[in-house]
């Protein structure tokens, strides 16, 4: 698919439904007299790719700003109130498509040989194999997979069209992937159900996949810095509406204050501070502590890429904290690491003998390296770094999913239904006529979405694991868990109590899982 693409500044909130290409049709169907199917397709359709990373045309697509991290991960969700602001990314690219685009005579051919299937058997057909949603059928023939598809359509089940579309791309079988995106565009909208709003991004993830464009669409929806502070941020409005953050800070912070309620001097290394949120309660509750608070020194580690997360430097983070920390009369300290995690060393750490560490990793170890990316295994480097410092606690928490190993196919299947969760939840509390809904969900959940979906190596920087996974990691770097106090848990639950009942909290060995209607989405633990 050779073109370039443009992000357009038009407001999403204009738009009834998700925005392509106008030419959508690429075919419909009809009974014959005598009882047969007849394929009828456009004269226009295969002459351009009407996709997001686009083809001959440009796909429009609306980007709006945001201050926040644009990906489902910690203290996006601003203290202070953070603008947003529409602009203009032009990306100018030209990318090879590896896939393969159908040709004319590709295309006739093609046609050709579906509509002589339809009318008998032939021996030289292709096989080709396709998995519906529930794995249950295989298809050998042209006519099978035609007749499949056509009955597939009548069903109009968008869960089974995506699965579909994927494993036709996975076949590299471009007739059926232009075939089903086309049907796929009429049935998406950034507006409707969960169901669609979320298919919207899978398709937009199969189309950058196609267009080796994963990686462009995911540094593209890492926004400019703010530049007002009359808006809240689109993290701290899913911080709002939606328990995981809280439970994630509320669970971490438990761990670390029942860990140091003896100890005078604490300190706390975050490997992913981005804006300071979780910290505010924890240095609120030491400040109550029976004998008076500890001294807390702070080191905060991000990269200066996040930097427009906070409107600038580390320091801003360290400032905030420690006025709030003087207010509440806690000896305070701010350490700035900035520096990515994955490039941490020990000098950057600062450690002194008389502290008592604490380690806290909220849903940010799944960024790292492991081998199967490369031979430097960053993730598991890290954490045996991080028990050489002998900490009294190390607080985990991450997504209860499964993309970090998993082919492409199984890993296309975990995210419609782990992600189809979090949109039904979203949908609870934050209505859909909610202006800023669909920046939210575009913002803070499709960057995520479109990078597993469509990238891989390197350039997939999303690769969650199971909490089982993280649990055999941590073993081996050295570590004992170090169980949750029931005082955590009943904190929590009276947390969940204000939100949907469909929320639900399950403690097993020792680690808490927050789910949907039973659906684990964020699990918690804590280690020494």
């Amino acid at each position: 698919m050779d073109g370039s693409q443009r992000f357009y500044n038009q407001s999403a909130l204009d738009r009834g439904t998700y925005f392509w290409h106008p030419k959508q049709n690429i075919g419909h169907y009809q009974i014959s007299d005598d009882g047969s199917q007849e394929m009828h397709l456009s004269s226009e359709i295969f002459e351009q790719h009407c996709t997001l990373e686009s083809s001959s045309g440009s796909g429009v697509y609306p980007v709006h700003s945001s201050p926040s991290t644009a990906s489902f991960s910690p203290n996006e969700s601003a203290i202070s109130q953070l603008n947003s602001q529409s602009y203009l990314l032009d990306l100018h690219e030209s990318s090879e498509n590896t896939s393969g685009s159908p040709d004319r005579s590709y295309v006739t051919h093609k046609l050709r040989e579906l509509e002589t299937a339809m009318m008998g058997p032939i021996d030289d057909l292709d096989t080709y194999n396709i998995m519906t949603p529930t794995g249950s059928n295989q298809i050998t023939s042209e006519e099978d997979k035609f007749k499949f598809l056509v009955e597939m359509m009548a069903r109009g089940d968008l869960k089974e069209t995506l699965c579909a579309c994927a494993q036709a791309v996975a076949n590299n079988d471009m007739l059926t992937v232009e075939w089903l995106m086309a049907e796929l565009r009429q049935m998406v909208s950034v507006s409707g159900e969960p169901i669609q709003r979320l298919g919207a991004y899978m398709l937009e993830g199969l189309v950058a996949r196609l267009s080796s464009s994963g990686s462009s669409i995911y540094k593209a929806l890492r926004c400019k810095e703010p530049t007002s502070a009359e808006l809240l941020s689109y993290m701290h409005i899913l911080y709002e509406v939606c328990p995981y953050f809280k439970f994630g800070y509320m669970s971490a912070n438990g761990a670390i204050a029942e860990a140091m309620k003896t100890e005078s001097r604490v300190h706390i290394i975050d490997f992913q501070i981005s804006q300071g949120s979780q910290w505010v309660t924890l240095i609120q509750a030491l400040a109550a502590r029976p004998g008076g608070p500890p001294h807390i020194r702070l080191t905060g580690i991000d990269d200066s890429s996040a930097a427009y997360a906070r409107g600038g430097g580390l320091d801003i983070v360290g400032q905030r904290l420690s006025r709030l920390a003087e207010s509440c009369k806690v000896p305070f300290e701010f350490h700035a690491a900035a520096v990515s995690a994955s490039e941490i060393q020990l000098e950057n750490l600062r450690i002194q003998p008389d502290e008592a560490i604490a380690v806290n990793f909220a849903l940010m170890l799944h960024h790292m390296p492991d081998e199967s990316v490369g031979t430097q295994n960053h993730r598991d480097r890290l954490l045996r770094l991080v028990k050489s410092l002998s900490p009294k606690v190390v607080t985990l928490v991450e997504q209860e999913s499964n993309t970090n190993t998993a082919p492409f196919i199984p890993r296309f299947n975990e995210v419609l239904n782990y992600y189809l969760a979090v949109f039904e939840s979203i949908d609870v509390t934050l209505p859909r006529e909610h202006k800023e809904r669909i920046n939210v969900e575009q913002h803070c959940l499709a960057r995520e979405i479109v990078n597993i979906v469509a990238c891989e190596g390197a350039e997939r920087v999303e690769r969650h694991e199971l909490l089982g996974k993280w649990k055999s990691r941590f073993a081996m770097a050295g570590f004992t868990p170090c169980p949750l106090s029931s005082y955590v848990n009943a904190t929590i639950k009276a947390l969940l109590e204000s939100y949907s009942k469909n929320y639900t909290l399950e403690e097993r060995d020792g680690s808490l899982y927050l789910g949907w209607m039973n659906r684990p989405l964020i699990a918690s633990c804590a280690w020494r």
